[in-house]
């Protein structure tokens, strides 16, 4: 191998190195970058990312932080309505595990997959209670469904005290039925009430978003 073949390897290993130094750099800059997008599209509304509105980014974001919760209409940014289908979705969790113990009533009230499910139950309605109807959440909601809002509230409760009273079986088929009856009675509240609020044309866009 003479003098040339020797400064051509050596130009050639070390342009090599630097191609993967510079790539590694590239590639931490785009990662951070993306990062950085990746937070301000999270905090920006669904509707500034329609095309022909992704202007400014930022400007956009800080406008959407002074909207109050009550204009928001539709999606998971509606903080303001956020407690009522988060109150649905624990009456929908304990009124299926009310009906699953009376799969294991043979075993009477102490059998243990009966007991396990009362906890479950009763942990599904402390969150309720502690979390999603708090009197602050409800004092921000519409005046619609303040009074939704107080009745799943005190159903609540008494489901709560019913589970920690509960002797027996017969008690046990009965709260399975009652838990069931209010569940269906708040969905349909809740959802009269929304497609009302919102009108006949935007519920018809929504149901047909959904239904893609």
């Amino acid at each position: 191998m003479d003098i040339g073949e020797i400064f051509v390897r050596i130009f050639n290993i070390g342009f090599g190195f630097y191609e993967a130094t510079r790539t590694q750099k590239r590639a931490k800059e785009r990662s951070a970058e993306l990062k950085e997008l990746s937070g301000k599209i999270a905090t920006t509304p669904a509707t500034a990312l329609a095309p022909g509105n992704m202007g400014n980014i930022t400007q956009k974001t800080e406008q959407a932080s002074s909207v109050p919760p009550e204009a928001l209409v539709e999606g998971k940014s509606e903080v303001a309505n956020a407690c009522i289908p988060c109150a649905l979705g624990h009456f929908s969790t304990s009124s299926g595990l009310i009906k699953e113990m009376l799969r294991f009533k043979d075993g009477g009230i102490t059998c243990n997959e009966i007991i396990d499910r009362i906890a479950g139950a009763l942990e599904e309605q402390n969150a309720l209670e502690r979390e999603d109807l708090t009197p602050d959440k409800i004092q921000r909601l519409p005046e619609w469904q303040k009074q939704i809002a107080e009745e799943a509230l005190t159903q609540s409760r008494q489901l709560r005290h019913r589970l920690e009273a509960i002797q027996s079986i017969d008690e046990l088929q009965q709260l399975a039925a009652d838990t069931r009856s209010y569940y269906i009675k708040l969905s349909r509240q809740w959802y009269k009430g929304r497609f009302s609020y919102l009108g006949a044309n935007k519920a018809e866009g929504i149901a047909a978003r959904v239904g893609r």
